[in-house]
């Protein structure tokens, strides 16, 4: 899981974030952010999330990760717990990356 965790700093340390887009301003940037999406959402992601959003970002070429809606972080946040389960289904351990 360490290979997680570096890609994921790697990936942070050489994508520059949004400053500030029209998406995170008026109501349904309000309430986006209180849904729990936007780039404050984007924050509160463990490693595994994280993942999830680079393999989107590089290999399905779904655009950036880095501002989802809080929609896109719920399903990203399903497609973790799926992965969580399938690894523990297979090896009766839990994945060594805790779940936020």
């Amino acid at each position: 899981m360490d290979f997680l965790s570096n890609l994921v700093k790697d990936t942070e340390n050489k994508e520059g974030k949004p400053q500030g887009s029209s998406e995170s301003s008026g109501l349904m940037g309000k309430l986006n952010g209180a849904l729990g999406g936007g780039a404050d959402g984007e924050k509160k992601e463990d490693v595994l999330d994280k993942a999830v959003d680079i393999f989107q970002e590089r290999f399905m070429k779904a655009g950036a990760q880095d501002n989802e809606s809080a929609i896109e972080q719920a399903k990203d946040e399903q497609i973790s717990d799926a992965i969580r389960s399938g690894f523990k289904s297979v090896t009766g351990r839990d994945i060594p990356v805790d779940d936020k």
